[in-house]
């Protein structure tokens, strides 16, 4: 048998206020291409489907088409909800959809599998949908569930038990932070990466493979256990690293291969640090004018409205940010007592000119142009 694994859609988010709608259509469109041209059986999505418990109604016809062009395309649809989801809305109506999809929401499902069978026998396909210990604990009487670690091993003893009465090959959909996982910072909202929301490995012994939901870049923790990831970059810490979804491969004893499938990344994101005039001028920037720009300044002091300014050269600039190359080095004296300690106005505009811009006080034209004013003003007032 012939699996996908794939995760994190996120179907409605946003990436710095553009909407990433018709990206993720495009690349799951390749998803689609990559089901039939590798003869997949079963297609496992590990949760955060949609972005939000609430999506827009234009996230509703990208997931229907996905879901139909890949059962038109010959192949099985397991689906569990993640953190993101709603488990009511995603398995509303799970009743009424094709033989060829399952949605995975109900917690007490854990532990009935989705039975689908090959030439080899049955594969047993277990989905864990999003389990947030404090919601579910009360559903198994006496048994504790106050972490992920617990709840998580609970669900897989379930598994376990269901597992040896009847024998086969199996497979487990999961969304959770395993413990090993690299994430990537600001990137897996939600992600406490103290004890509690951490899952040892060892929980998932068993099931020929595990496919796990929630991290946005691909992981490998084991032979058996990995990450497909998202199929689009969310954030700048993104960068560079590829999109796609892992190819798993079954025969008669169990976990045969697992290959990486790689999706293409509609506009590259790129970070670019630099003088602000290098930015806006610079020809070896060039290459950059088509993708996602995070654009750092060093210079020392605040720009006048950068974003318009670095937008008429990057058209897809998303955010900027001042990193000044020297940072002000701190003297102790705050603002207050700068002014205090000053002897006339001329020192208060400079006192005020250092604080604003990073420790530049007024450069010597300034000082000039100060000068003239406050002596114009020092005339008009003796006039008067």
């Amino acid at each position: 048998m012939r699996i996908l694994h794939t995760s994190d859609w996120h179907i409605g988010r946003s990436f710095h206020g553009h909407s990433t709608l018709d990206a993720l259509s495009a690349v799951l469109d390749v998803l689609v291409a990559q089901v039939r041209d590798h003869d997949v059986d079963v297609v496992v999505i590990a949760g955060d489907v949609f972005d939000s418990a609430a999506p827009s109604a234009a996230c509703y016809p990208l997931l229907t088409n996905t879901l139909a062009s890949l059962v038109d395309e010959g192949a099985r649809v397991v689906v569990t909800s993640g953190n993101h989801d709603s488990a009511a809305r995603l398995g509303f109506q799970s009743a009424l959809l094709r033989d060829e999809i399952t949605v995975v929401t109900d917690p007490l499902s854990v532990g009935a599998p989705v039975t689908i069978p090959d030439a080899d026998g049955p594969v047993h396909f277990y989905g864990i949908p999003y389990l947030e210990p404090a919601i579910v604990r009360h559903l198994w009487e006496g048994v504790e569930l106050r972490s992920q670690a617990q709840t998580i091993g609970h669900a897989m003893e379930l598994i376990r038990r269901d597992l040896a009465s009847r024998g086969g090959r199996s497979i487990v959909i999961a969304h959770c932070f395993a413990a090993g996982v690299e994430a990537t910072p600001g990137v897996e909202r939600e992600i406490r990466q103290g004890g509690l929301d951490n899952v040892p490995l060892p929980v998932f012994d068993g099931p020929d493979y595990i496919a796990l939901g929630h991290i946005h870049g691909r992981q490998q923790l084991s032979d058996r256990v990995r990450y497909a990831g998202a199929p689009l970059h969310y954030s700048f810490g993104e960068a560079g690293k590829p999109r796609g979804s892992w190819l798993v491969d079954l025969d008669a004893r169990g976990l045969a291969s697992v290959e990486w499938l790689e999706l293409p990344v509609p506009r590259p994101l790129v970070t670019l640090r630099a003088p602000f005039d290098d930015l806006l001028g610079d020809p070896a920037l060039d290459e950059y004018l088509d993708q996602w720009v995070r654009a750092e300044y060093t210079d020392s002091t605040p720009q006048l409205d950068p974003m318009r300014r670095l937008q008429s050269r990057f058209p897809w600039c998303a955010t900027v940010a001042h990193v000044p190359a020297a940072p002000r080095a701190d003297d102790g004296l705050g603002y207050a007592r700068r002014v205090r300690a000053a002897r006339d106005d001329a020192e208060i505009i400079d006192a005020f000119l250092a604080h604003v811009r990073e420790g530049e006080g007024a450069s010597d034209a300034e000082r000039a142009l100060v000068r003239e004013v406050l002596d114009a003003r020092a005339v008009a007032e003796a006039r008067s």
